[in-house]
This record gives structure tokens, sequence and C-alpha cells, in this order.
């Protein structure tokens, strides 16, 4: 949900705004008003909104004082700007239009209509905006929720591959404690939507718990399925007394925030508060203590916590995927629709051996299904599809009501993903090599070895060597040369940077190395390309 300031030294122009149209139906949320540029700018600090309608004369501060500090500060980008005028102010708009508002309104003429438009052009631009970000995020492997995924399922192959990765996607794990929580939705109507429009609805929920569970400190939220989805709080305390406090005060924030989804968007959700581990690779056990506390179908508390289930002791309810983590990883990531089968049939035959153990197979069958959807090329839109002629889609593991018939479902399951794999095996190596590529070219001014993109994209250096060897023309060392070279050439043309420059902003541990590379490479040294250019330039 996007969140906009009111700003305004009129109490009854706030009221007015605030009143004109319903903006949760436009995912945006008032956040504040404030009657002058100053206190605004405090609100600026503190909420980041992504809107701010502003009058553009007031006391203490003016609105196009607030815009220039604004831009100065923050850039152009964010937050967007529509300011009030009236016809004797006109004049300043021009002047408004130098920092890059993004629309005014005549007070006069401010209606319902009037207000929607600006509304909706603001709302264009951070969609742009967004839009290059996301297409950045694209290009950086893996994705945001694959990431969590192999996070909350322990499928990282080692510490270094976690670091590196997060550190690709800028995650932040430099806290002392984190606390897992697992989470379904529901609403009383969605059943009833079509799939286009439930989604659309648990989308929008999911962004207002986002955004509503940032406001307490650090949360990554993510979902794993259409409904379920799960949040890790990170805190910078680790002694007893405080993990003690937090645990009972996340249970009264998610309680709250529970609320506030209902009266919104009359969606609701039933959350497992997991125990507080140290480091982030132990998320994965605060993550299986969450889903043992997920409360039952008939609880009438929505929220409850592992710390709190006396039961615990003696039953677990959550099955640990990560047993499988091997053979699982490489199934996904190559295709292999053999080792896939060989695995998922293991599962069958466990859960199958245990037939009392129902809650645990379904456990087991709702992590394979998150797990493919997380780690498949459009995850939703694939597994909906191996379902589309049962009238619950997947959600249909949810019906069940034995052991036997979960094995049947992930039984078809498994065959459908088994289909799918027998039809990519063919093209992924290929499609690996593509990927690495678009990820060179991205991180090209980055010292790249070939250990740390193996370790980014989750495989074998020598692996990720061979793929290169048989699916490009150049070998993987090559490839980043001719790269940074290309890109060298660039910034040489340019003619404002010394050679012993460019090799350090395209990583080269020397200038000596840079020009071997680049003689190697384009088979004359960076001086003597520079000097040809100079020649015929003159």
């Amino acid at each position: 949900m996007y969140k906009l300031l009111i700003v305004d030294d009129e109490p009854l122009v706030q009221v007015g705004i605030k009143s004109m149209l319903n903006w949760a139906e436009l995912n945006i949320e008032v956040t504040g008003t404030a009657v002058n540029g100053q206190a605004a700018l405090k609100l600026i600090e503190e909420q980041s909104p992504d809107i701010v309608i502003t009058d553009i004369k007031m006391p203490v501060m003016s609105g196009l004082e607030l815009i220039r500090i604004c831009r100065e500060r923050y850039g152009n980008e964010k937050p967007c700007f529509i300011i009030l005028t009236s016809y004797e102010d006109f004049h300043m708009v021009k002047e408004a239009i130098t920092y890059q508002v993004t629309d005014y309104l005549v007070k006069l003429e401010l209606t319902p209509e009037t207000l929607r438009e600006a509304i909706d052009r603001v709302m264009e631009k951070i969609s742009v905006s967004e839009t290059k970000i996301v297409n950045r995020e694209d290009i950086v492997y893996p994705f945001y929720e694959k990431f969590f995924i192999r996070l909350l399922n322990n499928l990282f192959e080692s510490e270094e591959q976690f670091l590196l990765q997060s550190k690709d996607l800028n995650l932040d794990f430099h806290y002392q404690s984190y606390v897992c929580c697992y989470g379904e939705m529901s609403g009383r109507q969605a059943d009833s939507l079509p799939m286009d429009r439930q989604l659309a609805l648990f989308s929008t929920s999911m962004q207002m718990l986002k955004e509503l569970a940032g406001k307490y400190g650090k949360c990554y939220a993510f979902t794993l399925d259409i409904r379920h989805f799960a949040l890790i709080f990170c805190y910078d305390e680790a002694t007893e007394q405080v993990i003690k406090y937090r645990l009972a005060e996340l249970k009264t924030i998610l309680t709250n925030i529970n609320e506030t989804l209902n009266k919104y968007y009359n969606v609701s959700f039933r959350c497992g508060i997991g125990s507080a581990v140290s480091t982030p690779l132990t998320v994965c056990d605060s993550y299986q203590c969450s889903r043992q506390a997920f409360p039952p179908v008939d609880s009438d508390s929505p929220v409850s916590s592992f710390e709190d289930c006396a039961q615990l002791t003696s039953t677990h309810n959550s099955f640990n995927i990560s047993l499988f983590k091997d053979d699982l990883t490489k199934a996904f990531e190559e295709y292999d629709a053999q080792l896939l089968k060989k695995t998922l049939d293991s599962l069958c035959e466990i859960f199958l051996s245990h037939p009392n153990h129902f809650v645990q197979a379904l456990d087991g069958a709702c992590n394979i299904l998150f797990l493919s959807i997380s780690l498949l090329q459009d995850g939703e839109k694939t597994v909906s599809e191996f379902f589309r002629d049962n009238p619950d889609g997947y959600r249909s593991v949810y019906k069940q009501t034995s052991v036997e018939q979960i094995v049947s479902w992930l039984s078809y399951f498994e065959q459908q993903l088994c289909l799918l794999f027998e039809n990519h095996h063919k093209d992924y190596k290929n499609h690996i090599v593509t990927n690495v590529k678009k990820y060179i070219n991205e991180h090209v001014t980055e010292r790249l070895s070939l250990n740390e993109v193996a370790a980014v994209f989750g495989i074998s250096p020598n692996y990720l060597s061979q793929l290169f060897g048989r699916y490009n023309e150049l070998g993987f060392s090559e490839y980043i040369n001719t790269c940074k070279i290309h890109e060298a050439k660039r910034l040489l043309d340019e003619g404002n940077l010394k050679v012993y420059e460019v090799a350090d902003m395209m990583g080269f541990e020397s200038s000596f190395y840079f020009s071997k590379v680049f003689k190697k490479v384009e088979g004359i040294s960076p001086s003597d390309y520079v000097n040809g250019k100079c020649q015929f330039t003159g």
C-alpha cells in the first residue's frame, strides 16, 4: 500500500482531500497531515511517503521550500509531489515545475474527478519508477522469494553462497536475533472470486501486511503461494529477557495487523510465531517452529506462538524438507525428472509408512508446493496450470483428509513436474549460461571470480566452467575479460579518464594486468588505443 501525506494550513482542505476519494480502494493510505512545510518535512523523514499533496503557500515553510529541500535530500524519484494553488499563486507553478512536481491542482476547481486524475498520473509515474527497479532485479539472481525459500528450508549449499546471494539482493542480516512467522490468508468472499481477482486481493493484502509489519522494525515479508506467507523479524537484541518481551509484543503486533487487514479488505490471517534464533542460517529452525505453532483450523485465536504450544514437547507437526535438500535442489536446478521422481517417491513411501502422521504429511506436501512455486519460472502460473481441471486448483492439497489422499495428490503433482522437467531439460543448461552472462554484464565493474559467480547461482565452479565451454563461444574468464574491455573502451572513448583510473573502475588488480588483458582482447595496448583514437579524431 502506498503512503500519502497531506500538507495544508487549512484544516478544512485537509479533511476535504481525505474524504474526497476512497483511498483504500486505490491502495493508498493517508499516513499523516501537516499544517506547514516544516512539520511536513519531519513527517517525510519519519514515514517516507510515496505521494505528498501540498499547498504552495504556507506559514513557517512554503510548499516550494519543502519540495526544494526534499529534492536536494532524496532526489527526483520520491516522494512524488502534487501542489495545490490558487489563481493568484499561479506564477509560482513555473518554479515548482523546475523541482519536477508531478502535477498541480487549483483549489477552487478541485473535485473528486480532478483529484483522481492527478493521482492516476502519479501512480503511473511511480509504476514506471518501480518497473526500472524490477528490471534491475530481473537480472540479479535469483529472486527475492527464491532466496527466502532457500533460507527457510536450509537449501543453501554453504555460508559463502548465502552471503553472496544476500549481498547481491541488498539484504541485511547483521542482526542479533531473528523470529520467523508462517501464516495463511483467507477472505469471507474470496473463494467465490475468479482466480485473477483472488490473486489481486491477496497480493494487495500482502503488500499492506508487509508495510504495516515494517513499521515495527526490520521485517522481511514474502509469499509462499497465493495465500500463504512468511515473515522474518530481525532484532538487534539477543538477551533472553528482551527476546521474551519481543515475542509477546509480536503476538500483539500481528493481531493488530490482522484487524487492520480485515477492516480494509475483509481479509484475515492465521499465523504461527516461531522461536528466536541467533543466526540467519538457523532461521530455518524458527520457520519449522512457526509451522508447528500454526493454529488449527478451529482455533479461536488467529495468532499463536511456539512458546505457548504446550503439546509441542511431544508432537511435531512440521516436516523438515531440508533432509532432502541436495537432491531437490539439484533436481529443480537441472530439470532432472529422474532425480525428482526418485526423491518424491521416497517421500511418499515415508508418508505411507506413517499413516497416522497426517499433519506431517500435509506439511511435507505443502513444502514441496511452496518450493515448486518459488523455484519454477512463472511458478504460480505454471503450478496453477497443472491443476486447471480441479475447481480448487493446487489448493486442493488442503482438502485432502488422509495420508493416502495426500500421497495421491503428491503423486499427481510429481507426474506434472516430471513432464515439465523433461520438456525443459534440453534448454536449461543454455538458460543458465544466458543468465550468468546477464549477471556478468550487470556486474562488469566488479571483480568477478568463477567461485563467486557459481556460488551466486548455486552451482559448482567446475560445472559452470563446463557449461560455458559447451554453450558459449568464449570460456568463462574470456567472456568476463571481453565484457570488461568492451566497457573499458567506452570509458576511454569519453576521453576524461586515465588508463589507470579505468583499470581501477573495471576491478582490475593493477593497471599492468589491465593492459595485458586489454592487449590480449584488442590486439593493442590501452595507451595505443587512446593514442590511435586521438590521431583519428585529430
